[in-house]
């Protein structure tokens, strides 16, 4: 067990490149399982999340070999196993992931329900709605079996614009008999990563970037050589670090589209950066107030499906926000747990005045003091990293392991821009 040791108080200031985005590389480790060839993905971050993934291929017989730094070969030829073992499958919401794959290539999968972040109700019912849909049957008695004679094409409405339940309907319509569309689809970088490797692969796929996916189904599928996009979850967060502890950071490798909800958002707390090409740089010289709507009326910050402002960055911006002039309400609309970390800001020093489990008004700026923290999920462990980097004082945060699902490296990362941070074996 290992915790975080932060002095907080010091401004960051340096160059990173971006991150593989993780939420990329986690359904292309899962798509490389509908080919018997060898498929290379590079810019795979190092981060516990694919570790998991990658475990779980070896122990359906898939060969996964890393070739260097973020790249890894992956050749699953000799499937054995069609059962996610449970221990793998309680560690990462992402284990759901190859019910699509499994099903399409050997007609059958099993699994215990999907472990990862407590951030409230995380419904399964769009995976198995478009699954069933293509043909599949699924049974539900404490875990998951799904089987499959022969998945055919079909016409797909999804009742949530899921990003995983896209995914698993796409990896599995790509070897489905004749032609699908699926509507409601999420349109995410990480889900246009998948569709542009699967077509890499020889998967017909259309509508890439929209919430409309049209799929010709194919007898089979190739391998492929495929680069998995930057994080732009990453890149969120380390522009709110750098924002809220008045310091600077030069970030490269980010790419351009992605960074349009995420300048809207951080424009409302006066946040904005200089981007030329790949690369961003956030000033320490922010405004950092607050822009109000038309009318003075207080701003908000809401998440909404891609293209909408990213939820997996309201943590982010609540903390950003404590240390911004003027009111913001963050209304995270979609996991009613999320917000639930805010009551250690506020023990913190945080003004946060919690409405209900979706929304937060956070009053700044605020002065904040170190404290002991827990991680309850990778976004706020993150955002409880930047308070305590903020705070006068020194922080402790425990359930790291929550941190580094998502984040690359973090310790190691902050350390070369100059925060105060270690990495303590409590057990010792």
């Amino acid at each position: 067990m290992h915790e975080y040791l932060i002095e907080g108080g010091f401004p960051i200031k340096g160059t990173i490149t971006a991150s593989g985005n993780k939420n990329a590389a986690l359904p292309c480790i899962a798509a490389a399982l509908l080919t018997e060839e060898k498929v290379i993905l590079r810019n795979v971050p190092e981060i516990e999340d694919c570790a998991v993934m990658l475990n779980i291929l070896q122990s359906f017989g898939a060969k996964a070999t890393n070739l260097g730094e973020h790249c890894w070969q992956i050749e699953a030829k000799n499937i054995e196993s069609s059962c996610i073992p449970a221990e793998l499958s309680k560690k990462i919401r992402a284990s759901i992931l190859f019910a699509g794959p499994m099903v399409a290539r050997l007609g059958k999968a099993e699994m215990l329900p999907p472990g990862g972040d407590v951030i409230g109700r995380r419904r399964l019912d769009t995976h198995f709605l478009a699954l069933t849909q293509l043909g599949a049957q699924v049974k539900v008695n404490g875990h998951f079996v799904f089987t499959a004679n022969k998945l055919r094409g079909t016409d797909i409405f999804l009742d949530e614009c899921s990003v995983t339940a896209t995914e698993n309907a796409l990896m599995a319509a790509v070897l489905a008999e004749g032609e699908t569309t699926i509507t409601n689809a999420a349109s995410e970088p990480h889900i246009q990563d998948l569709c542009n490797m699967l077509n890499a692969m020889g998967a017909k796929i259309t509508g890439i970037g929209s919430n409309i996916l049209y799929i010709s189904g194919v007898e089979k599928l190739h391998g492929c050589d495929f680069e998995i996009g930057p994080d732009f979850m990453e890149i969120g967060s380390y522009i709110g670090l750098a924002a809220a502890t008045h310091g600077s950071i030069t970030i490269k490798g980010i790419k351009n589209l992605d960074m349009r909800p995420l300048k809207v958002g951080f424009a409302k707390l006066g946040i904005s950066w200089l981007q030329e090409g790949e690369t961003i740089t956030v000033s320490s010289v922010q405004e950092m107030k607050t822009n109000a709507d038309v009318g003075t009326k207080i701003p908000k910050i809401d998440d909404a499906p891609w293209p909408g402002f990213p939820p997996d960055l309201t943590s982010i911006m609540t903390v950003v926000a404590t240390q911004v002039e003027g009111t913001v309400l963050i209304f995270e609309k979609m996991f009613e747990s999320r917000m639930f970390f805010v009551d250690k800001l506020i023990n913190m020093g945080a003004q946060i005045t919690l409405c209900d489990p979706h929304r937060a008004v956070v009053c700044g700026p605020s002065v904040l003091h170190g404290d002991r923290l827990v991680s309850p999920d990778v976004r706020a462990g993150m955002a409880m990293v930047i308070a305590a980097m903020v705070a006068h004082g020194e922080s402790r945060i425990s359930n790291v392991y929550q941190i580094e699902r998502g984040y690359e490296k973090l310790v190691e990362r902050l350390k070369s821009l100059g925060a105060h941070i270690k990495k303590v074996d409590i057990d010792e």
